[in-house]
């Protein structure tokens, strides 16, 4: 009985895919990490700020992501300097760094000026107001942006152009801080704010 013998063709041609189908991942890899270098000089390694105005982008939805630049990109969101940088990726470029973003942990170092008075004031409107979209202390974001930790500068700067008309907002947002300053004013924004920048 003779014994079959997988051809040696094979097994080269077999170890060739496996060694390109890896280069190629690497490849990719490599070319999204270099995408995402220019953005850790403002949002810091792996999109983790240590900053006080640029939030962390480390951890977002990628629609959150994606629907962000392209707000930079078409002038519809307010920016400083974002309009001009979200100008230079084209589409699957964004697409891929919302990918590469959202696999990261979103880091909160801490160190932010929080005022302690706030706290408790801040959780009772937040868990009243914000909790049905920011779930889990602000943690969880179903297509919105994560606020547990992230930079209060960041959030402050963010409510300022909601209230202005700046930043559009959906039906539902609209509705929320629509009932929140007619039930508490617009200062009370500053509870939630302290509130979920304090939140590990």
């Amino acid at each position: 009985m003779s014994t079959q013998r997988t051809p040696v063709s094979f097994l080269a041609a077999a170890l060739l895919a496996v060694g390109w189908t890896s280069h190629a991942a690497l490849a990719a890899d490599l070319a999204v990490e270099a995408l995402a270098a220019p953005c850790a000089g403002c949002h810091g390694t792996d999109g983790t700020s240590v900053g006080l105005a640029a939030p962390t982008i480390a951890g977002l939805p990628k629609d959150y992501f994606n629907e962000a630049m392209f707000g930079y990109k078409t002038d519809t969101k307010p920016a400083t300097v974002m309009g001009r940088i979200a100008k230079g990726y084209d589409d699957k470029q964004t697409e891929a760094l919302a990918a590469h973003f959202a696999a990261k942990p979103f880091g909160r170092p801490g160190g932010q000026a929080i005022d302690s008075a706030r706290l408790a004031k801040g959780r009772e409107l937040a868990d009243k107001y914000c909790q049905k979209c920011h779930e889990n202390e602000g943690r969880d974001a179903d297509g919105v942006g994560v606020l547990a930790g992230q930079k209060l500068t960041y959030m402050q700067f963010s409510v300022s152009d909601f209230l202005a008309g700046k930043r559009e907002m959906d039906k539902r947002q609209k509705a929320r801080f629509e009932e929140l300053v007619k039930d508490h004013g617009a200062p009370a924004f500053t509870d939630i704010l302290h509130y979920y920048a304090n939140v590990k």
